[in-house]
């Protein structure tokens, strides 16, 4: 017989970094999760990706137990990771702050594409391509 779902969580997480006490204990406590063990289980998943924020859906059980998906990061982390950027622009479309080329974007795309609405890597191109114009980072050729 299945478990009967108590709560869904969704929550982001930095890679390896996780602490009950940044947000997470506050957010899994009142469903009876034990945000240590969560920490712990997802800084194990994600200790080769170090301060990269990852997305995680928490599903919590009637009996306290939990099971955990971890997304891949936002398109703008990885966009700022790749370009080496400490944050996009507060006026995207008047102030560049930076340029990535198709090669960066492909890059990115293909590792979006499990988490994007995406049929195909040129369709996924497109999606990061935006992501970064939005940002204030100027695409390239």
């Amino acid at each position: 017989m299945a478990k009967k779902v108590k709560a869904i969580v969704k929550l982001q997480a930095p890679g390896a970094q996780a602490n009950p006490a940044k947000g997470i204990g506050p957010a899994l406590g009142p469903h009876g999760a034990s945000a240590p063990d969560f920490c712990k289980q997802f800084n194990d998943k994600t200790k080769d990706q170090p301060g990269l924020i990852f997305p995680v859906i928490i599903t919590i059980y009637q009996d306290r137990s939990f099971t955990f998906v971890i997304k891949t990061p936002p398109a703008a982390v990885l966009i700022k990771k790749e370009i080496g950027l400490e944050k996009g622009s507060a006026v995207p479309h008047k102030d560049k702050v930076g340029k990535i080329s198709k090669a960066q974007i492909k890059k990115i795309a293909e590792m979006k594409m499990p988490d994007l609405n995406a049929n195909d890597v040129d369709a996924a191109m497109k999606i990061i391509a935006g992501s970064a114009r939005s940002m204030g980072v100027e695409v390239t050729d």
